[in-house]
């Protein structure tokens, strides 16, 4: 591939992650929320339980941020830990109730606003869009396994 543009398609993925991003942030921000808060409360919808280990495999919070964002939603009400029955080092971390409910709350209004952001797609195309970037995030992943570095 031609170096211009390889360098014009990583351009516009940067530029593409940060407006999706951005366009996300806002709407959850508006529910008092926190990505990192968010991804959790997401992750855990629908009555999930888990332990941080399983939590930072199934969302984008690192190992080191997890507690602090397991901590403020705790404060607000939103998770519980209780002790884990196999292993009594861990934790297993369950929304609350009022998680639960807010979750409820936000997730659906949550998938209609991003929704907004497709509504000029058609259906054709969003699955043109699925099946590039899993095919790019493929790449990606098989590179690491791999250990590729320069």
């Amino acid at each position: 591939m031609p170096q211009a543009t390889f360098r014009s398609t990583l351009r516009e993925l940067v530029h593409c992650y940060q407006a999706f991003e951005g366009y996300a942030s806002a709407h959850i921000c508006q529910q008092g929320l926190t990505i990192s808060q968010f991804d959790i409360l997401v992750t855990l919808g629908n009555g999930q339980s888990m332990t941080p280990k399983e939590l930072v495999e199934k969302t984008l919070i690192t190992k080191g941020t997890l507690t602090g964002v397991v901590d403020r939603l705790q404060l607000k009400g939103l998770v519980s830990r209780t002790p884990s029955t196999l292993d009594g080092r861990s934790q297993i971390i369950t929304l609350t109730k009022k998680g639960q409910t807010l979750f409820e709350k936000v997730f659906p209004g949550h998938l209609a606003y991003m929704g907004q952001a497709f509504a000029h797609l058609q259906t054709k195309e969003i699955s043109h869009i699925e099946e590039v970037l899993s095919n790019l995030r493929h790449a990606f992943e098989s590179q690491k396994t791999k250990g590729k570095t320069l």
